[in-house]
């Protein structure tokens, strides 16, 4: 099915519109020039947080993903891990995971929770309130990409396509909007929200002391979810379709309370070295895994459906086996941030690349 994008209607309907640049916009294009990218994104970062601009919101997802291709570009050849830290958090009483607060947070216990448990549970990563407001934003993020079927503009920066610089491209936004999802490259306020609120929590030091490398995000993979209890789950490790060899590490952040009142996720708490066996009784996608196939892989642990509180965030990488866990008896959606780094090193192929 031809499916023809929001921001082609969008600049279709306002092509005449001309937008006078702001004085920081001017200085960061001129860093731009020097191939000054970081310096660039980083003068928009400080100026956007005295005086929020959408102007300044797009120009900074702009010049995040021409930095994201050069690193691509120039990539490290042997990046490694951090040695792990010597003792593992102890896992949480419900969510059986090593669980740890922001200020735990670092490197070598990330890569000592993977080695042991597949994850880390980090509460209250980001605070109530903020996570409250990301959710909420995401609601006004659907209604005006719903406004946009019909011509509407939107101004503030709430959906706003970015078409990648030739040869990136991104097919994949009918299927994610299907899935009950925005991509946060397509809500320049809502990027650059999350990843002040990332910097601001010193998860950008952490995962490129935990990458070896500086990382980049892939567009496609960082998605801004609101999951309804009626969205039936599907066990799979992202590693299938993504890539097996790639360096990540997902930051999936909560933005409500879920598990018993909303959807979360059911997990195998358990470092999986390899890939299970997909197919089998009740699967119908070729990464699919089956139920039997997930709870053989949890074995004494078993499978666990973790509550989380607005700001809670779970981190793991593309072997981690998880599904959607919801029950149509629960009463709310459920509102989260999914968003997938790389090392540069072993990116993914056709992912489009996004600057931290």
């Amino acid at each position: 099915m031809f499916f023809r994008s929001r921001k082609n209607r969008h600049q279709e309907a306002a092509s005449s519109a001309v937008e006078e640049p702001l004085p920081q916009t001017l200085e960061a294009r001129s860093l731009e020039s020097e191939g000054k990218l970081f310096e660039a994104i980083d003068l928009l970062t400080e100026a956007n947080r005295e005086d929020r601009d959408p102007q300044l919101e797009r120009e900074a997802r702009r010049i995040r993903h021409l930095a994201g291709i050069q690193l691509l570009e120039n990539a490290p050849s042997d990046p490694s891990y951090p040695e792990p830290a010597a003792e593992v958090p102890a896992r949480g009483e419900q969510s059986l995971c090593p669980e740890i607060t922001p200020d735990q947070l670092s490197p070598e216990l990330v890569r000592a929770a993977f080695l042991e448990a597949g994850c880390l549970l980090v509460r209250g990563l980001m605070d109530e309130e903020k996570a409250l407001d990301l959710a909420a934003d995401i609601d006004r993020s659907f209604e005006i990409r719903a406004d946009l079927d019909e011509g509407q503009s939107d101004p503030d920066g709430y959906y706003d396509e970015m078409e990648p610089e030739p040869p990136f491209r991104i097919p994949e936004r009918e299927w994610v909007e299907e899935g009950g999802g925005v991509l946060a490259l397509d809500s320049p306020k809502m990027l650059f929200k999350m990843l002040d609120a990332f910097e601001k929590a010193n998860l950008r030091g952490v995962i490129e002391q935990y990458m070896g490398e500086k990382p980049a995000i892939s567009a496609q993979k960082c998605t801004l979810r609101k999951a309804t209890p009626d969205v039936a789950g599907g066990w799979h490790q992202d590693g299938k379709f993504m890539g097996e060899d790639v360096r990540s590490l997902n930051v999936w952040l909560s933005l409500s309370r879920c598990g018993d009142i909303a959807p979360s996720m059911d997990i195998v708490p358990v470092r999986l070295e390899e890939f299970v066996e997909i197919g089998g009784e009740g699967t119908y996608l070729d990464f699919q895994i089956s139920d039997q196939t997930a709870t053989k892989a949890a074995g004494d642990i078993g499978v666990v459906r973790p509550i989380f509180n607005p700001g809670d965030a779970l981190l793991f990488d593309h072997l981690f086996l998880h599904q959607t866990g919801s029950d149509p008896s629960m009463p709310n959606p459920r509102y989260a941030i999914e968003s997938w780094f790389f090392g540069p090193s072993a990116y993914p192929q056709n992912y489009v690349p996004i600057a931290f």
